[in-house]
């Protein structure tokens, strides 16, 4: 079945082990005016992926079963056709080294745990608006208020309560 670019460029997967989490990023998303496919582990996100690259941003977990948020963006990243999907991941980990790590592989953004429904969207409308941008991977911004070196100098970032 062929889909049109509107419909491809609508779609959002997220990736979280936690139904809570996943149920609540979902319910902003859709708040937000796109749709969203979901996976409840990083094995599933893989195998949507694989079958499925017509996604607008995956948000992805760090923290998961069987495949965790960091192999994945390592995966996408050897995909011609996923490499172009601009990545947040979320997490509750409060570790540079794994936010350096996130963004090495290939995050956009990062947004630590626990997070606003304002924090969410705040950065989801700023990954979809600087989507032109982060494809190059040249900047690489943190919701939590740092960057992996601990510069924040031209980087927009956003604090956690």
């Amino acid at each position: 079945m062929l889909q049109t670019i509107n419909q491809v460029s609508r779609r959002i997967l997220v990736a979280d082990d936690d139904p809570v989490i996943r149920h609540l990023v979902a319910a902003i998303v859709k708040k937000e005016g796109y749709d969203v496919v979901l996976a409840g582990d990083g094995r599933e996100a893989y195998r949507i992926m694989q079958l499925d690259a017509d996604f607008k941003v995956a948000i992805l977990d760090m923290m998961m079963p069987h495949l965790e948020g960091l192999d994945l963006i390592r995966y996408m990243s050897t995909e011609k056709r996923l490499m172009r999907i601009p990545v947040m991941m979320i997490t509750s980990e409060p570790d540079l080294k794994l936010m350096a790590n996130s963004f090495a592989a290939g995050a956009t953004v990062y947004l630590s745990k626990p997070f606003t429904t304002e924090q969410l969207q705040t950065t989801l409308q700023m990954l979809l608006s600087n989507s032109n941008r982060t494809k190059s991977g040249t900047e690489r911004q943190s919701m939590n208020g740092q960057k992996p070196d601990g510069n924040l100098e031209g980087k927009q970032c956003l604090s956690t309560p």
